[in-house]
Parts: structure tokens; C-alpha cells; sequence
């Protein structure tokens, strides 16, 4: 039996940061984190860009970094198996830990394409060991076929070397998790363009857990930056990218005296023999644990929570790709399954823990003022403001776009003449304006379209 405060399930982003900021809250009060893993993610090189955008990195290290850091912090290496929220205590393999406060933030798994549990080519990406076994069976491989359309696919297709490319996406243009056409189209050119030269060293230590085989945390928005992702294609071809459109993958098959192993049978009527089908579309919550009395969920299996992280058991909260917001949302904040919200969420339900502890009254972060995301695609720098692609707002709304090609693409969403989002590539340095104009809501419409004249320095008309 052991017995904490404080205790918080999972070692990524989420976790990670809701113990660490407990350690600072309450550096007296004893807690204990449980990872499945021995390597977790922890931030570093945190920079506010704006009052709601951040920009960090992420950092792969071992656990004992948390011990030796904070005192109060105690790291065990297991699975939860079950909860007595009745009793105030869980179970995993070997230890029964009794708690106060729990904190479930143990996010997702891959949702693999149905066709993955019966072909050992179908590979999936969403952890270090995974990453590690798709580089190593990528070095022999020609030809490879990616399914998915978010950044994990974009990414991957953008970095891969000396491999043809044959991208399956179920939409009518890449990356639609998270821009529109018109980005997309700006974004096309990259997937053509060879950017070895320009890659920069990676220093970070990386670490290995050893012949240790678990469910690790996911990865990190870089995380590709210090491997090297080749194929074993001949270096003088050029690389290419098929995309195929509006398709999915409706069987897979082995192939005898031929080049390739598999060969993939899409919905409209092609077929693609290569080595390996990478699946990158999506993730589910993980849920492999038991409760006494069951945790209420949403439609796409997270954990419901408050507008104070709690779940509807109490003294049970949830933070990061595990939860949905069940709160009423404000117009420009919208829950997606992105780094950013896992730390800010971690962060907000140790502040919420913490203050519920001491009887305090417990604000809500501004942080869910407004849906602020920045990252990096094909490339580029991209940040996502508010409502970017219209959420929300039906078909009751205009665009402005400004495109410069290999250089920018500025998309504002204006409703009733008021800023309501954008999408930002390129080096634009317009993001602490339209944060701005999105939370202040000033009238535009004396401005017309001259807002994105590029004669026109925009920032000053809001000094």
C-alpha cells in the first residue's frame, strides 16, 4: 500500500505538467506520478509568442528527473488497471495506491486502419518504439504508403528521403486536419523540394529504455528532428509523392514473385504495391482501466470534464487527448487533440486540485479564452488563431485571403465585420495582432480589404 495527495496517471505532456506544476503549488504535499513508461515528455524552451500562444519544445528524458528534481515527486513505472472511487485508492499490477486527488491523464492510442491487426507491413505512429521500428524497417524499403491526413502524415511525408511516396487521404486536399485548400495548394510546391541541405543538426540527448517494451507517451511536435528518415531507394532517383484523393484503403494483400510484399486496393479502383502502409489517422482515448461506478464519456470516447478538469466522479480529474470539454465552450476555443491544450490542460487541473484542496476559489485559465495553436508544416511556420477554418460559424461568414508564393499565406475569417480567425504561414509576425482583433472584436469594416493590402503596413493601424 502506498498513499499520496496527489496522484496523477501518465507520462506525457499532460502528466508531466500537472505534476511539475503541483511541485510548485505544493511543494509540501507528497505526489506520485504513474508511467508506463521510463522515458517521459517533459517542456523545455517555453516562449509566450502572444498572451495566448506559446512555442516549446519537447524533451524525451528519464523519469528520474522528476525524483531528483522535486522531493515531493514519487515515480512508478506501472499500468492502471483499476479505480475505487469510492475508497479513494487504484490498483495496478502490483501496488494498491490510495489518493485524495486523482488525475487521469493518460491520452490516446493510435487508431490503426481496421486491416493492421492481420498485416505486419501496417505500421503505426505514435511513440518512440513505433518511430523506432518504422525507421528501421523503412532502410530497406522502395516504396512505402501513408494513410492519414493530419500532422503526423504531413510530416512524415515532408521528411522522408530515398522512398516513393504514395500518400492516401480521405479528403480533397493534404493536411485538412488542419488548413484549407487554398494553404494546402500553398503548401504543395514543399512536397517537391529537397530540403536536406537546410535541416538542422539535432544536439538533444536522446534516451533508450533498454529491451523495456511499453506504451510510451505520444510524440513530440519535432519529433523527426534528430532522425534521420531514409529509405532504401537509390539516392541519385528523385523522391516523389503520389497523392491519391478522396480514398481509403478497403484491403490489403500479399503479393508473391513480385518487387514489392503488399499490395493496397483503394476505394476508387487503384491498387499500390509497396513495402510498408503507414497508418496515421487519428487516435482513440485510452480507456483500459476499470471504476466502480463508471466515468460519464463523450461521443468519441474521452472522459467528460468540468470547466475545472473534473470528471464526474469526484476528486477525479482528467487532462490532455484522455478528455473532452464538457463546459460551455467560449465562442473562439475549441478542443483539439494537439500538445498545446495537453500542457495547457495539465497545468489548469493541478491549479484546480490544488485550489479545491485549500477551499480557494478556482478562475478558469484564459488560455480557453481562444484556440491558439502554433507548429511547423512542410517547412513553415504556422499559427492558428481562433476560429481559423470557420468553425462554428456555419456558412455565415467571409474570408480574406493575401498569398505570396514560397513565402506567406494569411487567411482572416471575418463575421459581421469582425475577426473571428486566422491561419498564418510563413513569417508573417501578425499574430499578436489578430489575437488582438479576434478578443477585442473591433469593428473592421472601415478598414474593407485594404487589411491585407501588402502595400499597406497592417500593424499600424492597431498601435
Amino acid at each position: 500500500m502506498m498513499e499520496a495527495t496527489f496522484v496523477v496517471v501518465g507520462g506525457g505532456i499532460a502528466g508531466v505538467s500537472c505534476v511539475e506544476t503541483l511541485a510548485f503549488l505544493e511543494p509540501e504535499t507528497s505526489i506520485i506520478l504513474i508511467s508506463e513508461s521510463s522515458l517521459i515528455k517533459t517542456v523545455t524552451n517555453l516562449h509566450a509568442i502572444t498572451r495566448t500562444l506559446t512555442d516549446f519544445d519537447i524533451k524525451e528524458t528519464d523519469s528520474s528527473y522528476l525524483s531528483a528534481k522535486y522531493l515531493n515527486i514519487t515515480v512508478i513505472h506501472e499500468s492502471l488497471t483499476q479505480i475505487d472511487d469510492v475508497e479513494h485508492f487504484i490498483l495496478t499490477p502490483t501496488k494498491k495506491i490510495k489518493y485524495q486527488f486523482l488525475c487521469l491523464c493518460m491520452g490516446a492510442e493510435p487508431k490503426l486502419i481496421p486491416q493492421a491487426s492481420n498485416c505486419p507491413r501496417i505500421l503505426g505512429i505514435r511513440d518512440t518504439d513505433s518511430v523506432e521500428k518504422f525507421v528501421e524497417n523503412l532502410r530497406a524499403a522502395k516504396r512505402i504508403a501513408v494513410v492519414g491526413n493530419g500532422g503526423i502524415a504531413s510530416e512524415l511525408v515532408f521528411k522522408v528521403k530515398n522512398v516513393e511516396v504514395d500518400w492516401i487521404i480521405k479528403d480533397k486536399h493534404i493536411t485538412a486536419t488542419f488548413v484549407d485548400p487554398g494553404a494546402a495548394e500553398f503548401f504543395q510546391p514543399a512536397l517537391k523540394k529537397d530540403d536536406t541541405a537546410k535541416e538542422p543538426i539535432s544536439k538533444r540527448m536522446r534516451y533508450g529504455e533498454g529491451t523495456v517494451s511499453k506504451s510510451g507517451a505520444a510524440l513530440g511536435p519535432d519529433w523527426y528532428k534528430d532522425l534521420i528518415i531514409s529509405g532504401g531507394r537509390d539516392p541519385e532517383l528523385q523522391s516523389s509523392v503520389n497523392l491519391h484523393y478522396e480514398t481509403e484503403i478497403v484491403g490489403v494483400n500479399d503479393l508473391k514473385n513480385s518487387e514489392f510484399p503488399i499490395e493496397v486496393a483503394l476505394s476508387n479502383g487503384e491498387t499500390v504495391a509497396c513495402d510498408l502502409v503507414i497508418s496515421a489517422t487519428g487516435v482513440l482515448p485510452r480507456d483500459n482501466f476499470l471504476t466502480r461506478n463508471g466515468l460519464k464519456k463523450s461521443e468519441d470516447g474521452g472522459i467528460q470534464v468540468n470547466e475545472f478538469m473534473q470528471t464526474s466522479l469526484p476528486d477525479i480529474y482528467a487532462a490532455g487527448d484522455i478528455c473532452s470539454a464538457n463546459w460551455p465552450l467560449a465562442k473562439h476555443w475549441f478542443q483539439m487533440k494537439l500538445w498545446t491544450q495537453a500542457r495547457q490542460m495539465g497545468c489548469y487541473a493541478a491549479k484546480s486540485m490544488s485550489g479545491h484542496r485549500r477551499n480557494e476559489v478556482v478562475l478558469q485559465d484564459f488560455c480557453f479564452e481562444m484556440f491558439a495553436h502554433s507548429t511547423k508544416l512542410f517547412g513553415y511556420k504556422v499559427i492558428l488563431l481562433g476560429l481559423f477554418n470557420g468553425q462554428k460559424l456555419g456558412t455565415n461568414y467571409e474570408i480574406l485571403l493575401r498569398m505570396t508564393k514560397d513565402k506567406e499565406y494569411i487567411k482572416f475569417v471575418l463575421e459581421d465585420n469582425k475577426l473571428q480567425g486566422a491561419v498564418l504561414i510563413g513569417e508573417t509576425d501578425l499574430e499578436e495582432m489578430c489575437e488582438n482583433l479576434i478578443l477585442n472584436q473591433l469593428d473592421l469594416s472601415p478598414y474593407g480589404d485594404d487589411i491585407l493590402d501588402p502595400n499597406i503596413d497592417i500593424e499600424d493601424y492597431f498601435d
